[in-house]
């Protein structure tokens, strides 16, 4: 990877019409270690694992994770050359905004702040579900949410008080996954009873519906998983040499954690005694206990269970942390274009620490609220996938046909798919929209009504408050990167 001064960086940045104000000062491995944290196999694969047992039984851990691997990866790619066009904080927001105009562009950013808000509540919830058995602690709801609660509040601090402390516990993340993740296999595999390798090709769902629907359904264990990896996209304006570093950062945070997630989803199933018994189970007093910590549990005793699953939570507790930068930075860009509401304070940095203070706070207290409406992981999580996954797939829509038309935009990545291109984009674009489509369906109805709520209210805040503030940036109006000087004039002339 290259080592290309900041200076150099800085006057890129210049040519998009924006001043250098973030500190841009994370290299190629803490670029890619924030994708990686938010992905978070130990938070996304073992949350959701009864649920996707559930629905498709052992089949859906041994083929499933490597099918939404396999798909995300070209979602990812795709994404990647976008990312090395325009490398900006904006990440799918400005891809948006170059490709398909303003309008296009809110909506886009929009879905893609409700995504991570809903996703950062799912982690979080998650982590203290799984960090409360170990703390002796009875796992009941009202002491889920404070805890849930507690560590918002902890990761809006950490935050708050500079990019560089974020960078090393992004950095320090990498390794409690990898740690976690073999220590918690090598475990199982050696001290836990097996069922034999033909176990993983047996189905079965205990949903309801017909399997190969349930199967469909139970993807949602993996992409869920799969989201966040934009995290280095938005990290772009704070990365050293972002046209090469943070497309590698998301395409190998993707790939890193299908191989290592796939190993540890194999562990877990492999342990199972009892799939209806890990389905239900329940602790002494009477709260539900998720199946990860089951198997763990029935595998290999109480303690010992539950101190593999506090590794979990730390994992949890680190995805979490990266998902605040996320959603605050992608808040920030467009609170820098006045697009949303009480801009002014939002697009503020701190002069001391570097970071969007008003923007981390915001993501904090909206993720409170998304975790008091839903109630449920799966609903939560269904919901931040969906809205996620459509921010990432407009753009690459968009560039899609952008580039049929001819447009010279892939020239401007040094990152690129090449000739190869059209046709990966389009199927990772068929993919993505049919895989939105199962996410909302039953038993996940309420996310489909949540989003269409979310969707419903967007339009009314664009129409109402933002469509008469909002500007967009002066060198999309032009469709190619321009001096910061001439950005008000373009500005001006499209107003």
């Amino acid at each position: 990877m290259s080592n290309d001064s900041p200076s150099r960086d800085e006057q890129d940045l210049g040519h998009f019409g924006y001043a250098q104000e973030l500190f841009r000062s994370m290299g190629g491995f803490s670029n890619f270690a924030i994708s990686f944290s938010i992905i978070s196999i130990l938070t996304g694969a073992v949350t959701l694992y009864g649920y996707g047992l559930k629905m498709g039984g052992p089949l859906e851990m041994s083929l499933g994770w490597p099918l939404a691997t396999v798909f995300t990866l070209l979602l990812a790619a795709s994404m990647a050359e976008l990312c090395s066009a325009y490398p900006t904080s904006g990440a799918m927001y400005h891809w948006a905004a170059a490709l398909g105009g303003r309008t296009a562009a809110w909506f886009v950013a929009s879905l893609n702040i409700v995504g991570l808000i809903a996703a950062l509540a799912g982690i979080n919830f998650s982590a203290a579900q799984f960090v409360l058995p170990f703390l002796g602690i009875s796992p009941s709801s009202t002491h889920i949410f404070l805890m849930f609660a507690l560590t918002l509040v902890v990761h809006g601090l950490i935050n708050h008080f500079g990019v560089r402390l974020v960078a090393v516990l992004n950095n320090t993340s990498v390794v409690i996954h990898i740690i976690g993740v073999f220590a918690i296999a090598g475990v199982l595999f050696w001290f836990a009873p097996r069922q034999p390798i033909s176990f993983l090709a047996s189905g079965g769902t205990s949903s309801g519906h017909p399997y190969a629907w349930a199967f469909l359904l139970g993807l949602l264990q993996a992409h869920w998983t799969y989201t966040g990896f934009d995290g280095s996209a938005h990290m772009a304006e704070e990365t050293r040499d972002p046209r090469r570093v943070a497309p590698w950062g998301m395409v190998i945070a993707v790939g890193v954690s299908g191989v290592v997630g796939y190993i540890l989803l194999l562990a877990i199933t492999l342990a199972i005694r009892s799939v209806p018994a890990v389905l239900a189970a329940h602790d002494a007093q009477g709260n539900a206990v998720p199946a990860a910590i089951a198997i763990l549990e029935t595998g290999l005793g109480y303690r010992f269970g539950n101190a593999l699953a506090a590794i979990a939570s730390m994992a949890m507790w680190f995805c979490g942390l990266s998902c605040v930068t996320s959603a605050s930075r992608a808040i920030y860009s467009l609170a820098r274009d006045h697009g949303t509401p009480f801009a002014g304070i939002m697009q503020q940095v701190s002069a001391k620490h570097g970071t969007p203070v008003a923007a981390i706070w915001a993501t904090v207290i909206a993720s409170l609220a998304a975790m008091a409406w839903t109630g449920a992981v799966p609903i939560v999580t269904s919901l931040s996938t969906v809205a996620l996954y459509l921010a990432y797939v407009i753009p690459v829509a968009l560039g899609l046909r952008a580039r049929l038309r001819g447009s010279d935009w892939p020239t401007l990545a040094k990152w690129t798919l090449g000739r190869w291109g059209p046709a990966l984009n389009g199927i990772a674009l068929v993919y993505t929209f049919f895989i939105c489509f199962v996410l909302m369906m039953p038993p996940n109805q309420l996310a489909a009504k949540t989003l269409a709520g979310v969707l419903a209210a967007l339009t009314l805040i664009y129409i109402f408050e933002v469509r008469r503030k909002y500007v967009t940036p002066g060198w999309v109006l032009e469709q190619r990167p321009i001096p910061a000087a001439g950005r008000q004039e373009l500005r001006n002339r499209h107003d």
